[in-house]
Order: C-alpha cells, then sequence, then structure tokens
C-alpha cells in the first residue's frame, strides 16, 4: 500500500499505476494527497510548486508586444502630448482640393530631404500617416508627374481628426516646436459655411493659429473670386460664433503660386473682407508643388511654418544697467520715499 492508495501491493502513490489496472482519478481504493489536500500551500513555500523554485519569475503576456501605431493621432493622443509639452495646435480649413493636404505633404517631403529652409527634423509620431499623404507624389508615370501629387482625404472615422505630428528645430536659435497638423477633409469646411457644422472641428478651440487655405486659381480667375472671397468672410464668421469671437491668429494660405502671384486686386478684396468681418490675418502664398522651373518645389513653406510657430520675442534685461551719476545719493533718496 503507497501513500496514495490503500489497496494492498500498490504503488499508484509512487509509480502513477494503479495495480488493479483502473484509472487512479476514479478508482475507489485512491486516498486524497497531501500535496491534493493542501492546494497552493506548498507553492506558497517555494517547495517545487508552480511559483517555487525554477519557476518563471513572470507570467508570459497573452498579447504580442507591439510599437505604437504611427499613423494619424488621435485627439487623445494629442491632449497626451500637451500635458507633457508645448504642442503647437493647428485648425487647417478650406475647401475641397484647395492644397491642405499638399501642404502637408510638401512639409514632410522638405523636411525629409533637409530642404526645409531654416528647419531641421527633429522627431515624428505619425511618419506613416505622412508617407500615406506623400506617397501620391512619389509615383510617377514613365518620368512624367501625376496629374494630381496627393489623394482625397478620407477619413476612417468620420467624427474625428486625424493629426499628424511633427517636431522641428528652428536652425536660427535652437528652438524646438511640436507641430499637430490635422488632415481633414474639405467637406468638414463646406458643412460649417453652409451650415454652421461645427461638432467635429470642437478640437480646433485648442488651436494657436488656424489655417485657411485658398485655391490660388480660383483667386486668379475673375468669375470665381467674389464667390471664394465671399465664402471666406462667411468662414470667418463662423470662426467667430465658434470662438465665441475670439478666434486665434488667422493665416490665409494661397496655394498654387506656381501658376501666378496673386494680383493686388485679389489679396486687397480678401484683407478688406476679413477686416470688414473683424478678424485680423495674414496673407501667404505658397507653392506645395510646381510645374514651373522658375517657383520651385516648397515655395513659401519655410514662411508658413514660421508664421505659424510665430517670432520669438527678444528676452528682455533682468537687471539693466544704469550709467553712474556723481552727486546722487541714490539709496538715501530710496529710503526716504518708504
Amino acid at each position: 500500500m503507497s501513500s496514495g492508495c490503500n489497496f494492498e501491493g500498490c504503488t499508484v502513490g509512487e509509480t502513477g499505476v494503479c495495480a488493479l489496472e483502473q484509472n487512479p482519478a476514479t478508482c475507489e481504493h485512491r486516498t486524497a494527497l497531501a500535496a491534493d489536500v493542501d492546494g497552493g500551500d506548498a507553492d506558497a513555500h517555494g517547495d517545487g510548486g508552480a511559483g517555487g523554485i525554477g519557476a518563471p519569475v513572470l507570467q508570459r503576456p497573452t498579447g504580442g508586444a507591439s510599437f505604437p501605431s504611427s499613423h494619424t493621432l488621435g485627439p487623445e493622443v494629442i491632449s497626451g502630448m500637451m500635458a507633457s509639452r508645448y504642442v503647437t495646435v493647428v485648425g487647417i480649413l478650406g475647401d475641397p482640393d484647395s492644397g491642405k493636404t499638399a501642404c502637408l505633404a510638401s512639409i514632410y517631403l522638405l523636411v525629409s530631404n533637409a530642404m526645409l529652409e531654416g528647419w531641421a527634423f527633429a522627431d515624428s509620431r505619425s511618419l506613416m500617416g505622412f508617407e500615406d499623404i506623400a506617397r501620391g507624389a512619389r509615383d510617377w508615370n514613365a518620368g512624367n508627374p501625376p496629374d494630381q501629387m496627393t489623394v482625397h482625404t478620407e477619413m476612417s472615422d468620420d467624427r474625428r481628426p486625424g493629426f499628424l505630428h511633427l517636431r522641428l528645430v528652428r536652425k536660427s536659435d535652437g528652438r524646438r516646436v511640436d507641430l499637430a497638423l490635422p488632415d481633414l477633409p474639405g467637406e468638414w469646411t463646406t458643412k460649417l459655411v453652409a451650415s454652421a457644422q461645427s461638432d467635429r472641428l470642437e478640437f480646433m478651440k485648442a488651436a494657436e493659429v488656424i489655417w485657411v487655405v485658398l485655391d490660388g486659381r480660383a483667386l486668379a480667375d475673375k468669375e470665381r473670386r467674389q464667390a471664394l472671397i465671399s465664402r471666406v468672410g462667411q468662414l470667418a464668421e463662423r470662426l467667430k460664433t465658434l470662438f465665441d469671437g475670439r478666434p486665434p491668429r488667422v493665416v490665409v494660405v494661397v496655394t498654387h503660386r506656381d501658376d501666378g502671384e496673386l494680383v493686388e486686386a485679389a489679396s486687397s478684396r480678401l484683407a478688406a473682407e476679413l477686416e470688414r468681418r473683424g478678424v485680423e490675418a495674414s496673407i501667404l502664398q505658397v507653392a506645395p508643388f510646381s510645374d514651373h522651373a522658375e517657383v520651385k518645389a516648397g515655395f513659401g513653406i519655410a514662411d508658413l511654418i514660421g508664421e505659424t510657430v510665430g517670432v520669438t520675442r527678444p528676452i528682455p534685461d533682468f537687471w539693466p544697467t544704469s550709467p553712474l551719476r556723481d552727486g546722487v545719493r541714490s539709496f538715501v533718496s530710496y529710503r526716504r520715499h518708504r
């Protein structure tokens, strides 16, 4: 009889083989073992149980390790970044095919080739997102550029924006800036102007500057110019409502500079319309891509980044020196007036 069985001659406790050739788990002569009765006590004492000596210290994770996504970032990711460091959130608005995505692709292509004048690349948490929008510009057909450098923006979730992150270093003073750039479809702007639908644009209340991207070809066309300027005025009113009358800085970005410089008549009427609406804005002309040799691709993009970040204010002297004047008892005079 063994410790695991009361049948005479059975050694199931030591060998695991029942002398009656029965299933040890159901044999009527089988007795409970001390280890079975005590359960996890053996483990707790470290005498060879599952958690004892020689057992794995850490449990194997059920899921495989994964790197964080490098596609477009959600608003909650941007909020987490803003909690740890200063992030410049940019609101980007504009009609479909106005050139919003082309500006983002041009920024990425310039900085990735170290050609963004005055700026250097430092980091990005959305490199794959930039690659997605810049891939169209690389798809040439027998040496000929594509008809459209970027594809129309489509959101996987039409209710929330997707952000592109870029950290740049300004070469002049070494300042590091983090930019959160949303890639939004033009339909969001269209519905904001037409029907004041702004629930998806609530994130812009954290924006430091707003780009209003306009198609320069429409401004150059006399038949389409006034309609576009009127829409910009309506958009300015929507922004005032969205920001309770105090919108952030507005930069009007006029694309397709390679097709020609914006005429004075168009720029003055555009500025007058914004002034009439009570919105201060600066106007910049850019050429994210170019079909003409006299205007290089990426024209004005560096200026756009500089206008977005702003000029660094000079640091005032903490304790300015003053010329010494003889015969002036400054300290005594100071005590007398106190």
